[in-house]
C-alpha cells in the first residue's frame, strides 16, 4: 500500500509572511529587527494608500464628466503630483522616487539600505505628523543587502496589494501579528510594547467605548486604541465617534504606536513626543470617558520620591517602591465624572498592606470607586507567569449616562469575578481567552451593571465565578479585594447520601480495591515463576 500523503495545512497570510521575514533575520537581535520589519510594513502601507488615491485621480482626470478632467497630459500630470490632492483626503504624501515600487525595483542593488533610509527621511519631511517616527537604520552593518531586498520582496506579494482602501487593513493585521510574534521572542521586554490581544479585547468588551475620549497613559504600541476602534465599528459606529489620547515613555515604542495607529487611519494625540506619564503628563487637563491601560507591573523605579506632594494622590501618597496605586490614582485623576477606568494590575494590588497601600485601597472602596474586580489566570502575558487582575473604577454608580448604554443604580455594590480557570493554552507557555470566554466575563459584568448591549440579560451570583458584595462585606474582609474570598466555591450536585455514610462506603471501596490489587499482584508473580520453570 502506498504511503498516505500528508495533509496540507494552510498557513495564514500573517504566519507565512512571518516565516519568510524571520528567515532573513540572520544574526540580528529580535529587538532591533522588529523596527526594521515594522518600518517596512508601514512604508508599504503608506505607498499603497498613496497609489490607491493616485489611481483614483488618474481615472478622474480622464473622465470628461469629472470636475478633475484635464485635456492635456501635462495638466493631468500636475494633478497626479499635487500634494494637496492627497493630504486633503488623509493620505500621506510619498515623494516621487521614494515610493514602494521604486524600492522594489532597486531591492537587489547594493545601496538598497541607503535608499530605504532616504525614503523614510523624505516621507517624514513631507508629512509633519510623522516627524521623528520612522526608523532610519537600514544601513547598519548587521543588516545585509540581501536581507533588506528579501524583506522588500516578501512584502511585495500580490496578496498584499490593494485596490480599495477597505482592503488596506490587511497590512494592519500583518503589523499586529508581527508585534505579537516579536513579543513572544523578546520575553519580559514584550511588556514594554505589547499586551496580548485577548486581554485587550476583554478590557474593551467590558468598557464598551461607544463614543467620547479614550485615554491610555501607558499605551505601548497602541493595541488598546486599535481594539477600541474595532469595537466601535463592529457596533455600527465610525472611528470619528471616539477621540484617542495616549502617552508612552519608551521612544521606540512610542514610534511603534504612531505607526500602528496611522496604519489603521486612527488619529491619535500621543503627545508631541514620548514622555513619562507621572513626571511629564502630556494631557494634564484631559478628563476621559474611558481610561484603559496595562501599566508596568509592580514598577519600583517610577520616581515616586519626587512626587510626594502631587495633587493626583487624592486617596493617599503611593509608596516609592511600587507604582500600582500611583497608576490607579493617575487614572482616576484623568477620568471624567461619568467615566470608567479599566486596567490590568498584578494580583498583589488586591491585598497589599505595605507602605500605606491598604489605606489607599480602603479610601477608594469607602468612596465607592471600585466597580468590579476580575481575577485572571496566569500565563496570559509574554515573558511572565505572574497572575494578574482587572480593576474597573468609576465615580458614577448612580446610573448616569452620557450616550453609552445606561447603567443601573448600583451605589454601595462591587462585582467580583473569578476567571482563573477560564481560557486555554494557545502555546506551551501562553494562555488565551476565546471569544466565548470573553463574552462570558463581559456579559456577566454588563448584566450586573445594567448596560448589556442586548436586553434580557439578567444577573445572578454564580458560586465559584461571580458575586456582588456590599461595601460592608468588603470592610469585614479588611478591604482585601481578592475575588476568591467573595465568590466562594463552585456548587456541586447533592446526591442525597449522608456524609458519614459516604465516607464509610468510599473507605470500603478503597480497601476492596487494595485487596483486589494484592490478589492480582500475587497471580502475576505465580505466572512469571511458571514461565521461568518452563524455560529451564
Amino acid at each position: 500500500m502506498p504511503p498516505k500523503k500528508k495533509t496540507q495545512v494552510t498557513k495564514s497570510l500573517e504566519a507565512t509572511l512571518w516565516d519568510a521575514a524571520d528567515e532573513l533575520r540572520g544574526k540580528m537581535d529580535s529587538a532591533q529587527y522588529k523596527h526594521v520589519v515594522l518600518g517596512l510594513i508601514f512604508l508599504k502601507y503608506i505607498s499603497d494608500t498613496f497609489m490607491v488615491r493616485q489611481r483614483e485621480l488618474a481615472r478622474l482626470v480622464d473622465d470628461p464628466d469629472s470636475e478633475y478632467y484635464m485635456p492635456t497630459e501635462a495638466a493631468k500630470r500636475s494633478v497626479l503630483e499635487d500634494r494637496d490632492e492627497y493630504t486633503a483626503e488623509g493620505v500621506f504624501w510619498v515623494p516621487e522616487g521614494h515610493r514602494w515600487e521604486d524600492l522594489r525595483k532597486a531591492a537587489k542593488l547594493a545601496d538598497i539600505g541607503k535608499r530605504v533610509d532616504e525614503a523614510m527621511d523624505a516621507i517624514e519631511r513631507e508629512n509633519p505628523t510623522l516627524k521623528g517616527v520612522l526608523p532610519k537604520n537600514y544601513t547598519q552593518r548587521e543588516l545585509s543587502t540581501e536581507a533588506i531586498g528579501g524583506l522588500i520582496d516578501t512584502f511585495s506579494r500580490q496578496d498584499l496589494a490593494s485596490e480599495e482602501f477597505k482592503d488596506l487593513d490587511v497590512l494592519g493585521r500583518v503589523y499586529e501579528y508581527f508585534l505579537s510574534q516579536f513579543a513572544s521572542r523578546e520575553g519580559k521586554k514584550a511588556g514594554e510594547f505589547y499586551t496580548p490581544r485577548s486581554v485587550v479585547k476583554l478590557l474593551v468588551s467590558m468598557l464598551q467605548p461607544w463614543h467620547g475620549r479614550v485615554f491610555d497613559p501607558a499605551c505601548g504600541s497602541g493595541g488598546m486604541f486599535v481594539q477600541a476602534d474595532s469595537f466601535v465599528r463592529a457596533h455600527g459606529g465610525t472611528r470619528n465617534d471616539i477621540s484617542v489620547f495616549g502617552q508612552e515613555s519608551n521612544p521606540t515604542t512610542w514610534r511603534l504606536a504612531k505607526m500602528n495607529l496611522a496604519l489603521r487611519g486612527i488619529e491619535a494625540n500621543l503627545g508631541p513626543e514620548w514622555g513619562d506619564s507621572f513626571h511629564t503628563d502630556a494631557h494634564p487637563d484631559l478628563r476621559a470617558d474611558y481610561v484603559l491601560a496595562n501599566p508596568p507591573f509592580n514598577d519600583s523605579k517610577w520616581g515616586g520620591e519626587r512626587l510626594r506632594q502631587d495633587p493626583r494622590w487624592e486617596y493617599g501618597v503611593p509608596p516609592v517602591g511600587n507604582a500600582n496605586y500611583a497608576w490607579l490614582q493617575h487614572f482616576l485623576y484623568h477620568c471624567a465624572p461619568t467615566g470608567t477606568v479599566g486596567t490590568v494590575l498584578a494580583n498583589g494590588s488586591l491585598s497589599s498592606q505595605q507602605s500605606g497601600e491598604g489605606e489607599i485601597r480602603k479610601a477608594m472602596v469607602d468612596d465607592d470607586l471600585v466597580e468590579c474586580i476580575v481575577a485572571l489566570p496566569s500565563r496570559l502575558f509574554y515573558g511572565t507567569q505572574i497572575p494578574v487582575c482587572l480593576w474597573f473604577l468609576t465615580r458614577n454608580k448612580r446610573g448616569l449616562s452620557d450616550g453609552a448604554p445606561a447603567a443601573r443604580y448600583r451605589v454601595g455594590e462591587t462585582l467580583f469575578i473569578d476567571a482563573r480557570s477560564i481560557g486555554h493554552m494557545a502555546t506551551r507557555t501562553l494562555r488565551e481567552f476565546s471569544d466565548d470566554d470573553i463574552a462570558r466575563i463581559a456579559d456577566t459584568y454588563h448584566a450586573w451593571r445594567g448596560s448589556a448591549i442586548s436586553a434580557g440579560q439578567d444577573y445572578a451570583d454564580v458560586p465559584g465565578f461571580c458575586k456582588v458584595s456590599a461595601t460592608e462585606e468588603i470592610s469585614e474582609n479588611s478591604y482585601v479585594l481578592t475575588p476568591g474570598r467573595y465568590v466562594g466555591s463552585e456548587e456541586t450536585e447533592d446526591d442525597g447520601e449522608p456524609l458519614d455514610e459516604k465516607i464509610a462506603r468510599l473507605s470500603t471501596e478503597i480497601r476492596d480495591g487494595f485487596a483486589q490489587r494484592a490478589g492480582l499482584h500475587e497471580k502475576v508473580l505465580v505466572a512469571l515463576d511458571s514461565l521461568v520453570v518452563g524455560d529451564e
